[in-house]
């Protein structure tokens, strides 16, 4: 077991997470990629900024400010037209993918210097809409690894769903990297009191923290019980879970016969990207993807494909998020700075802490420099 992490190592005030502070030169999930047709709109707050979506006839996708420059009407009540541009349903100007006013229809047709609006790289990767916030170049290139994401087999992947929470994304992200919880929030579905006391491990890979988690012998829980076939009531379980800056995150977790090479059992990757709406609210993207799959026939794997899903979407709607709107509620209550105790199981959410807050800090003093400059 890993010594508990410094109280020095990063700053943990809790208040530090409402202020609204976030990494801006970074991919953001907007959506699922499968949930916009071509011709739809779709508008999302990202950072605090008001973003409208839409699918264009040759499939691709474009984000613009959710407002149009003449009175601010909101732009995903609008339609698409011609293929690719947006117009507004206020009164009919139109923009393209790049927010450039292309089209007035009134007077002498006039278009004035201000009608342009703001745009946003959009990319279209690992089966989800990816949108950068910030103002420098956009290397999609950079947007994380989320292969498993991209099998053809849909037969092993989940709903690609998603929640809202009601809290700060920095409190979900502490949830998912300090795994210790699932013998707790979710007892006999991802966890039990076996798995409580774990092995942890963290390995540090440039803007990447990895945390993994142990344990060995263990009564099978029972989202993993539903993948192996046959009888195993003990088993070693076993997870990593990958961060990657600012909020995506990719977990391996599975189970094997207790003493063997954990490759050999059976597990699913699980995909979480957090999209900080506000200060006090997260818009939560999840699946799965089934690894080694050791179930066999098509209808009984498509009921443990729909089964997890279920399982999945109540453990964190119905038993993560409940918590951590309480946290939320808790700090914004409280009258003063609120600094944490930290335990061994805090090694992970210390550590991409660290690395999250060193980024923004980077980025504020570039920014100050070019302001400056």
């Amino acid at each position: 077991m890993n010594p508990a992490p410094r109280p020095n190592e990063v700053s943990t005030r809790a208040r530090a997470m409402t202020t609204g502070t976030f990494l801006r030169n970074a991919w953001y999930v907007a959506m699922w990629g499968e949930d916009l047709a071509i011709g739809e709109l779709a508008d999302r707050t990202i950072l605090d900024e008001p973003i409208v979506i839409f699918r264009r006839s040759d499939n691709s996708v474009a984000a613009i400010a959710d407002r149009c420059s003449h009175r601010f009407a909101p732009l995903h009540m609008g339609k698409v037209i011609g293929g690719g541009f947006l117009q507004c349903p206020y009164h009919g100007l139109e923009f393209d993918a790049s927010g450039l006013c292309v089209r007035n229809p009134h007077g002498t047709g006039q278009i004035p210097r201000r009608a342009d609006i703001k745009s946003y790289p959009a990319v279209e990767k690992h089966r989800a809409i990816w949108i950068w916030m910030g103002d420098r170049p956009a290397d999609p290139m950079t947007i994380p690894d989320f292969s498993p994401l991209d099998t053809p087999d849909e037969m092993v992947v989940t709903k690609r769903d998603w929640i809202k929470v009601e809290a700060n994304y920095e409190l979900v992200m502490d949830n998912l990297l300090d795994l210790s919880h699932v013998s707790y929030l979710h007892d006999g579905i991802l966890g039990n009191e076996d798995t409580i006391d774990s092995e942890i491990t963290v390995e540090h890979h440039g803007d990447s923290v990895t945390v993994g988690r142990r344990s060995t012998n263990s009564a099978m829980p029972g989202l993993f019980a539903i993948q192996m076939p046959g009888e195993m009531p003990r088993v070693d379980k076993w997870n990593t879970i990958r961060w990657t800056a600012p909020s995506c995150m990719l977990l391996k977790s599975g189970v094997c016969s207790p003493g063997t090479d954990p490759q050999g059992g059976t597990g699913y990757f699980g995909v979480h990207f957090l999209t900080p709406e506000t200060a006090h609210t997260t818009r939560y993207h999840f699946t799965a993807v089934r690894w080694n799959v050791l179930t066999s026939g098509d209808e009984l794997n498509q009921q443990i494909r729909e089964k997890i899903s279920v399982i999945r979407r109540f453990a964190f709607e119905k038993q993560d998020a409940p918590v951590i709107e309480a946290q939320q509620a808790v700090i914004d209550r409280a009258d003063h700075d609120l600094d944490p105790i930290l335990l061994s199981i805090d090694v992970g959410p210390v550590r991409y802490k660290r690395i999250l807050q060193s980024l923004i800090a980077q980025e504020r003093a570039q920014d100050h420099a070019h302001q400056q400059g």
